[in-house]
């Protein structure tokens, strides 16, 4: 199966605490994807987009259900049909918060949603948010896809459950801090290699409470190769990829057929 995609990454800095500065941000952002030729099949988002780690004002700052963030981006994926993985955002539901990622179709229907399941408690998450109970999956113009957040990475299970599941490609929005760049590519190449999957993650740049981000988003392909990554500023990182190769490197190295799980617990 050749299936080609042309993806965009939206690495950009946040303004912690000032919702109305990042979605003025990301629309701006959105639409100069959007003007990209050829078009993008899908844009991502980063990490908490929204809020940022203001996490003392979390729950005043966040999206009550999300209604601005799917209001905003639907209509945006409407008007130009793409997919937009709108990264993750703050998510206020009932007296909690959640780390949500949202995504529409070229319909701007929503196509799929995630709020992640690890929470990170050197940035005081597990403080703060709730913990997302259920593996993120979505299908990209029939593509199964799957969705990781951040510190998520770092749990080779999830990974490996999404793609036993089927998913050929998974996005992965983040705000991965310095010093920590070898941590970031190295675990993010290794998920690709060991899952012969594509992994799309998009960081964010800039300095926020004393925490600095480097940005370094990446497009990694199923042998592990980095065929797409950003410096350490704001900018869209455009890469395209054939799904047509997760086939070829699953048949040439056969993984999956080889495990042997029933010796794994």
């Amino acid at each position: 199966m050749t299936t080609p995609l042309r993806l965009a990454l939206v690495q950009m800095n946040i303004i912690a605490g000032d919702p109305e500065a990042n979605f003025a941000a990301v629309q701006s952002r959105l639409e100069e994807a959007a003007a990209l030729q050829p078009k993008p099949d899908i844009i991502v988002l980063p990490e908490m987009w929204n809020t940022g780690y203001a996490m003392n004002q979390i729950r005043d700052l966040a999206d009550e259900n999300g209604e601005r963030t799917k209001a905003v981006i639907s209509a945006f994926a409407r008007k130009h049909g793409i997919y937009v993985l709108a990264g993750s955002v703050a998510q206020a539901r009932g007296d909690g918060v959640t780390n949500t990622i949202h995504v529409f179709g070229r319909d701007g229907e929503t196509a799929g949603e995630y709020s992640k399941i690890h929470l990170f408690q050197l940035m005081n998450e597990h403080l703060h948010l709730e913990a997302g109970q259920v593996a993120g999956r979505f299908e990209l113009d029939g593509v199964p896809a799957g969705m990781m957040i951040c510190y998520d990475i770092r749990f080779p299970e999830l990974a490996r459950r999404l793609a036993l599941g089927g998913s050929r490609i998974v996005f992965v929005p983040a705000e991965w801090p310095h010093p920590r760049l070898h941590h970031w590519r190295t675990l993010l190449q290794a998920r690709a290699i060991e899952n012969q999957m594509y992994v799309v993650s998009c960081n964010t740049v800039g300095e926020s409470g004393g925490t600095t981000f480097f940005g370094h988003s990446m497009v990694i392909d199923p042998w592990g190769e980095v065929i797409a990554e950003a410096p350490e500023e704001e900018m869209i990182l455009v890469a395209d990829i054939d799904l047509g190769l997760v086939d070829e490197v699953r048949s040439r190295i056969p993984v999956f057929a080889d495990r042997r799980p029933e010796l794994y617990s």
